[in-house]
């Protein structure tokens, strides 16, 4: 499998050569950055954001913007006035909201229809990584059609897609500037992972209001998902230093204070905060690409219908252990970012430190410590395994695994 275009491997390679341990020499500057690609959208970002939604709508020449959100969104009031805003721009947008956590190919499929028949242009996804990744599924199949599913891995949206522009509502998925989408396949119980730089959105539309009303779970979950693409992005195989430094922002917003929104929601500028911090966490990975830890969290949604956040927060800490095993000291800059006092330290002792920090903040924010209590079973873990190893975001990872390593991975986490 090829690395999507845009990013750089920074150990000399692609990254299906030498997959294996760490990246020799690159600390001391013997293995350079050739080259660092960074693609990421417009961003208009700051409270009140929201009624820009019209202008950036217009200047992509929307007629008949397809708005995609879901139920919560609708009932919280932010459909309302981003539908408000539209027309006032004298745009006269479509609204769909037929979406589920964690999309399904079947809603994809029905989003797509909806919008070839109601003669729509611009797409613009409003909610979370949910409505944002449908979005970008009913975007994939006006420009390439055939079935969702077709579109598993990297680079294989070949056609344009429509201009599309993505509001978050949560802090965390990253989905609004990534070139990610991820579909679940209700016939194999799995999630698959769709690369492609086409699905850079062409505006990302950040209003820290709008993650006000987000339930107490989802905070907890997109947080620890953010964390995850942030650390994952630092240590991926593609990872330059245009990335790192987002990553490692990310870290530190986040250690500082996903917390405090959890236990003080209305705390506006730990809000912000975590907007910024879902941003740069979002930048990094789209750039460097991710590891083990969405790899296995993947086919866990795929399987249970899961909160993708909490997994991650559960997974982290024993893919940071075992990854750290080939390249410790790539993991001394995370932990410094989350605030553990690294001079002196063993970079392996770090690492320790910093998948026990993150399984701190998990418990502070209510995660589960194992996987058994979100429904997975030792039975299941062959099977997860297996389709681990197929999902698009182990190619970047640190270290080659083998199926005997997820399965210990696994196992540990249960």
């Amino acid at each position: 499998m090829s690395l999507m275009v845009g990013t750089t491997v920074a150990h000399g390679g692609e990254p299906g050569a030498d997959r294996g341990t760490a990246e020799p020499g690159a600390e001391d500057g013997r293995a350079a950055v050739r080259l660092a690609k960074f693609h990421v959208p417009e961003i208009v970002f700051g409270p009140g954001s929201l009624a820009e939604i019209g202008h950036c709508a217009l200047r992509l020449g929307g007629r008949r913007p397809f708005l995609v959100t879901d139920p919560g969104l609708i009932e919280a009031g932010w459909a309302d006035e981003a539908i408000r805003h539209l027309r006032r721009a004298g745009l006269r947008p479509v609204l769909w909201h037929d979406v589920t956590p964690n999309p399904k190919d079947h809603e994809v499929e029905a989003g797509f229809r909806r919008y070839a028949e109601s003669g729509a242009d611009v797409i613009i996804g409003l909610g979370g990584g949910s409505c944002i990744d449908a979005a970008k599924g009913v975007a994939i199949l006006s420009g390439n059609g055939g079935r969702i599913l077709d579109y598993e891995g990297v680079d294989q949206v070949v056609h344009p897609i429509p201009p599309t522009v993505m509001v978050p509502s949560t802090s965390g998925t990253g989905a609004d500037v990534s070139q990610f989408a991820v579909i679940t396949d209700t016939t194999e119980h799995t999630k698959i992972t769709i690369v492609s730089r086409t699905l850079v959105p062409e505006t990302s539309l950040i209003d820290p209001r709008l993650l006000t009303t987000m339930p107490g779970w989802l905070n907890a979950a997109t947080g620890l998902d953010a964390l995850t693409h942030a650390v994952e992005a630092f240590v991926s195989r593609a990872h330059n230093p245009l990335t790192d430094n987002h990553a490692l922002h990310a870290v530190r917003l986040i250690i500082e204070n996903l917390t405090r929104t959890q236990v003080r929601p209305g705390d506006f500028d730990a809000r912000l905060a975590m907007a910024q911090a879902s941003l740069e966490a979002g930048m990094a990975f789209t750039n460097a690409i991710l590891g083990a830890t969405h790899a296995m969290s993947h086919q866990v949604g795929g399987l249970l219908d899961a909160p993708h956040g909490v997994v991650n927060g559960v997974l982290l800490p024993h893919v940071i252990r075992l990854n750290a095993q080939a390249w410790p000291e790539r993991f001394v800059p995370l932990a410094e970012a989350a605030g553990i006092p690294v001079e002196g330290m063993p970079p392996y002792e770090a690492a320790l430190r910093l998948a026990e920090r993150v399984r701190t903040l998990a418990d502070d924010v209510g995660v589960p410590k194992g996987l058994a209590s979100l429904g997975v079973a030792e039975a299941d873990v062959p099977r997860l395994s297996r389709t681990t190893l197929k999902d698009a975001c182990m190619a970047t990872n640190p270290r080659e695994l083998d199926v005997h390593d997820v399965q210990t991975l696994f196992y540990e986490a249960l």
